[in-house]
């Protein structure tokens, strides 16, 4: 079994490597020459755990190879799994699926046998139609199908997501494509993964309205946050109180700065329109985006509030990146709090474990450190924006000798108020009623 993968990207890079992990002969083809080179070096653009391991046996093993000849790899696969971006596209908010059309029209043109054509690229309802349509317009006489197979990879647990999944989600009315499918994801009946097969329309849906749900029970969560702000409420209570419930659950209800990433605001925005284009707006969705946005600068906000006038401030922030082990920026909260604060007349510190590669083109006015230590020396307060690991046990004694003012506001709640308190720290946390004031007060 042999398969081709169009992308390099995030999607394409993790899954190819994970197939090339079932004994799968596999090439990932890009256009980007220098990618492409450095992957053949045994160099990774991305940072994700574990993958630079999985990488390196598979070519030690001569499973994987990376090219930027699609003809030969297309023509010689049973299976192409189109992995391009699909970014939004400026101006209407819809998903630019130029890359995913571009794509389709080279797989045509260089298929030699029967070949499954995969969409594994998140794309809206009637995509995988239209890659059909293009295919057999430039081929007529080509013998394919097309599928649609989801990916449902959280950055920085990725490869485990890929090998122990909750679900396979499949979409074509082909029966050999079903086949040839149910072939290439057999090792995953060990662990007894279920496999949805449906059509391609559902397949594409479902992993938008996955993203969505996911996305609502964040804002959720977060507009929880700000009532118990004013209510003397616990955030945190709440989110254990209902996540017990078994038809709810514990996940994605912790309260923060909003999400980001490459997923989400990309995803909700897509649907959005999606349901516009056929009528059948969901509203749901709508004040997701809506109050997501406006999440983030009250973030800033809060940091404003707690700091007073920011004028020659210094403030220290740790984290950038939307959410810990991995360096992807972008949608990121930092993204919108940094500015702001900058704007605000602050001096901004950054730290981050592994994205301040990719942050700081996109941060200009922040000054980046080597270290937490660098980061809030004389600062006059701490702002924690994503919980890497090493921030969640900071030395106390150490950080409150450091900083000019002992004030931290930790917009993930990774500290508990009367540890802090009683270590020195004015502590500002998210959603934890009128613990603030009292903090403040202390």
């Amino acid at each position: 079994m042999k398969i081709a993968m169009i992308g390099t990207g995030y999607v394409g890079l993790v899954s190819g490597a994970c197939f090339s992990e079932f004994a799968i002969d596999v090439t990932c083809v890009d256009s980007d020459a220098e990618k492409i080179a450095t992957l053949m070096k045994g160099g990774i653009p991305i940072y994700e755990p574990g993958l630079d391991d999985l990488v390196a046996r598979n070519v030690q093993a001569g499973r994987l190879n990376f090219s930027t000849d699609l003809a030969t790899a297309v023509g010689e696969a049973d299976a192409v799994f189109i992995a391009v971006g699909t970014p939004t596209r400026r101006g209407d908010g819809h998903a630019d699926l130029q890359y995913v059309f571009a794509a389709a029209e080279q797989i045509a043109d260089a298929m030699t046998g029967y070949t499954v054509v995969v969409t594994k690229s998140t794309v809206p309802v009637g995509t995988g139609r239209r890659v059909e349509e293009i295919i057999r317009e430039r081929r007529p006489d080509a013998d394919f199908d097309v599928a649609s197979n989801p990916e449902f990879l959280r950055e920085g647990s990725a490869i485990e997501d890929f090998m122990r999944p909750d679900r396979v989600v499949v979409g074509t009315v082909s029966e050999r494509a079903r086949e040839l499918m149910a072939v290439l994801y057999r090792p995953l009946y060990l662990h007894e993964t279920p496999m949805l097969f449906t059509s391609l329309e559902t397949s594409e849906l479902i992993k938008y309205a996955t993203n969505s749900f996911l996305a609502t029970k964040i804002t959720f969560i977060n507009q929880m946050a700000d009532l118990c702000e004013k209510t003397g409420a616990n955030v945190n209570d709440i989110a254990r109180g209902i996540g017990l419930d078994g038809r709810i659950g514990p996940k994605f209800l912790h309260p923060g700065p909003g999400y980001g990433g490459s997923c989400f605001p990309k995803d909700t925005l897509a649907l959005v329109k999606t349901a516009q284009q056929y009528q059948s707006p969901v509203t749901i969705v709508e004040a997701v985006v809506d109050a997501n946005d406006r999440r983030k600068r009250a973030m800033a906000d809060k940091v404003s509030q707690a700091v007073g006038d920011l004028s020659g401030k210094s403030i220290a922030v740790l984290g950038l990146t939307f959410k810990p082990n991995t360096d992807d920026m972008r949608e990121s909260p930092s993204l919108v709090i940094v500015p702001q604060l900058i704007e605000g007349g602050a001096t901004v510190r950054v730290y981050d474990p592994k994205g301040m590669g990719e942050a700081k083109p996109m941060l200009p006015g922040a000054a980046f450190c080597d270290s937490v230590d660098e980061a809030v020396a004389g600062a006059d307060a701490l702002v924690i924006v994503t919980e890497w690991n090493e921030f969640r046990l900071l030395d106390l004694d150490g950080l409150r000798e450091a900083m000019r003012t002992p004030l931290v506001i930790d917009l993930r709640n990774i500290y508990k108020p009367d540890e802090m308190r009683a270590a020195g720290f004015r502590y500002v946390g998210v959603g934890l009623g009128h613990i603030d004031e009292a903090a403040s007060a202390h």
